[in-house]
């Protein structure tokens, strides 16, 4: 059998993200029929139109990564009530030029984790609304929303919540399903 290819990207850079762990988490615990290689957005320059023509080379990786992958599976906090900027650049890039959206037809499933009350909810409303124009297939159930992350999430990186664990391994599920389903 062959496996579904996931590519998790993280919306955040920070050393001990706790959306990275929740990527790591999902790596971990992902079906039998799945693997999710994490992609490092932190070398990717800010967006620049003018460099289309010869893309920086961290660029091309990205494209070639994101179309080489089966799925996507964000993994982001939520930053001024949207998307953190290094995040939105990176699916920008992805995106471009024009005619070569990398994006196009992937289906994708979003998990979101902060110390706050909300979770990164706005942030994942936002990256939905994006993925109506970048041709994207979300998965809407269930949502992975953690809030009070530092609670759920050691020192060390590791997830340490079971409930939360159970809706990452059933997030990663429904993106290998809906996958499967878009490939006929």
């Amino acid at each position: 059998m062959t496996k579904i290819r996931i590519l998790g990207i993280a919306g955040s850079l920070r050393k001990g993200s706790y959306n990275m762990a929740l990527l790591k988490a999902a790596q971990s615990i992902s079906p039998d029929d799945a693997e999710i290689e994490i992609l490092d957005i932190s070398n990717i320059p800010v967006f620049n139109q003018d460099l289309e023509a010869d893309m920086p080379e961290s660029v091309k990786e990205l494209k070639t990564r994101v179309k080489a992958a089966d799925a996507i599976l964000f993994a982001t906090p939520e930053y001024n009530y949207s998307v953190p900027g290094v995040l939105k650049n990176a699916i920008d890039w992805a995106s471009r030029p024009y005619a070569d959206n990398s994006w196009a037809g992937k289906p994708v499933a979003i998990m979101s984790a902060s110390n706050g009350t909300i979770g990164g909810e706005r942030a994942q409303l936002h990256l939905r609304q994006s993925f109506v124009y970048l041709d994207m297939h979300p998965v809407n159930k269930p949502e992975v929303i953690v809030t009070f992350a530092s609670q759920k999430i050691g020192a060390d990186g590791a997830l340490n919540d079971e409930q939360t664990k159970k809706w990452i391994r059933e997030l990663v599920r429904a993106l290998v399903a809906l996958t499967k389903k878009l490939s006929g």
